[in-house]
């Protein structure tokens, strides 16, 4: 039933990254196109001073899920029922809590960045923004991660790309007719709306829980600790645009933006072999099962590195080449930032590299153990990215990024290893300078690969190509030598989940 919810997980989970990238990348062009880069960085800007506002979560969400997998585990209704009531109440004060902090961002924001647009345009577009956010947490926040806990984010993933779907085809058809900027985000903000509301219903029809029957006094423990890591979290995707929008213009934070669209893909498509793992990790934790857990964390450990070392090489190569197709015929922005490209897409590498171990940490429920380590990395960050931005501008926010992620991902690799699976750390050590030298090898095989001039995306998608062979060879001849016996386990693995599909 495990590895069953997982193929599940995967595959619908796949489908939804793959049309987020697809929305990811036909929203920012259209706004860019239609409206200039300075209205995309100052969407990108507003968006992410909103998403401060999940600092009053306080880290309750991974702390509510991984409370979740025993009492699921067991059938125990009555744990089940205390937790969702208390997490419902919770996430309905932070909503209402929200919406003061609209209230103040609406006047302070637009008098404190420079922008050449006026108040009520500023103003106006942040109420717009915020919508599908606020009934994220006052309708569907506690019931998602339900259904996440219980190994059914299929149905999550499927909701979510229905209002993805929905979304593009109102922009596109909202743009051709000329509407506004705030029509059009308007329009896709209700769309969005739909997300919490679908979610909520489908889990009060389908599970028979009584939250009426639940204790009103009941007390999630280690919210506290998990504030840690959700503030890292936070400041991680929130600190770069915000020191830009502060220290530089609109025009260099949609530059960022943009950059970020691309990456911000790519890791997409990577969450979909963690988080779709991440319940059934966290199942195997709740009923001790040790062996099991080492035995199939360490397979899906070679296979998750194989994927990434792929991804994130291609991606390094090919970034700047298919941003100066992207930004073609846009001249209010220089986007071709040959450096900058390179660093973000290495600090998201980096955050892929660790993603096994804070997955598995965090399912574990360890949020007090690395509670330190989150806030080092989330100051980090910030200082180095403050002392660089003013000589480097987004190179040095993408410094402090890399930093940051550095430190962190150390502690978690070190304190899964040890706390959790009970093993050497240099069993993993070895596996990240094996990625190491794999990326390195491509890099440099790949300048002497007869590479079209990327002037279209046919001639880049021709590049892509060579370059994705080249790496997938490099990356599963070094890996299989070296993992043998994992890479058999793992063609097991894949062969009985086919066998499942045709059932």
């Amino acid at each position: 039933m495990r590895s069953k919810k997982a193929i599940y997980n995967i595959l619908t989970n796949l489908l939804l990254q793959l049309i987020g990238i697809v929305y990811g990348f036909i929203v920012p062009k259209i706004i860019i196109s239609n409206f200039g880069s300075n209205v995309n960085g100052l969407i990108s800007s507003i968006t992410q001073f909103l998403a401060y506002i999940t600092l009053l979560e306080s880290g309750f969400g991974p702390v509510v899920r991984s409370l979740l997998y025993k009492p699921i585990a067991n059938k125990d209704k009555k744990t089940i029922a205390n937790i969702l009531k208390s997490s419902e109440k919770f996430f309905r004060i932070i909503s209402f809590i929200f919406v003061a902090y609209i209230v103040v961002l609406c006047f302070i924001y637009p008098t404190l960045i420079n922008t050449e647009f006026e108040f009520i345009f500023t103003f106006s577009l942040i109420i717009i923004i915020s919508i599908s956010t606020f009934a994220e947490y006052y309708f569907g926040m506690t019931y998602r991660l339900f259904l996440q806990a219980d190994q059914k984010s299929y149905i999550i993933s499927l909701i979510q790309i229905i209002t993805y779907i929905l979304s593009i085809a109102l922009i596109v058809v909202l743009a051709k007719l000329g509407c506004s900027i705030h029509i059009i985000k308007l329009f896709s903000g209700f769309v969005f709306v739909l997300r919490p509301i679908m979610q909520n219903i489908y889990v009060k029809k389908k599970y028979n829980i009584n939250l009426k029957e639940a204790e009103d006094n009941y007390k999630i423990e280690q919210k506290w600790d998990g504030l840690a890591q959700h503030i890292a979290a936070v400041i991680h995707g929130n600190t770069d645009i915000t020191i830009l929008t502060f220290f530089t213009t609109l025009a260099e934070v949609s530059v960022y933006s943009v950059y970020y669209m691309v990456v911000s893909g790519i890791k997409r498509l990577v969450q979909v072999f963690s988080s779709s793992l991440d319940a059934g990790f966290g199942d195997m934790i709740a009923k001790d099962e040790t062996d099991n857990l080492n035995k199939k964390f360490n397979v899906y450990e070679v296979a998750y590195y194989s994927l990434i070392t792929i991804i994130f090489t291609c991606t390094i190569i090919l970034i700047v080449p298919f941003i100066s197709i992207y930004t073609k015929g846009v001249n209010d922005a220089n986007y071709i930032r040959y450096t900058f490209g390179y660093l973000i897409v290495i600090s998201e590498y980096i955050w892929a590299i660790r993603l096994p171990y804070s997955s598995i940490t965090l399912a574990a429920g360890h949020f007090k153990q690395t509670r330190i380590g989150a806030w080092i990395e989330a100051l980090s960050n910030i200082i180095v990215s403050l002392i660089l931005v003013s000589k480097y501008g987004i190179v040095g926010v993408a410094i402090g990024t890399i930093v940051a992620m550095t430190i962190r991902t150390i502690e978690f690799v070190y304190h899964s290893n040890k706390y959790i699976l009970s093993r050497n750390v240099f069993i993993s050590v070895k596996k990240i300078t094996l990625i190491i030298i794999e990326t390195i090898l491509i890099v440099i095989i790949s300048r002497y690969l007869p590479f079209l001039d990327s002037v279209n995306y046919i001639n880049w998608l021709i590049n892509a190509l060579m370059i994705f062979i080249v790496s997938l060879v490099i990356t599963l001849s070094i890996n299989i030598i070296f993992y043998n016996k994992e890479f058999k386990e793992l063609f097991k693995i894949l062969k009985s989940f086919v066998r499942k599909i045709r059932k």
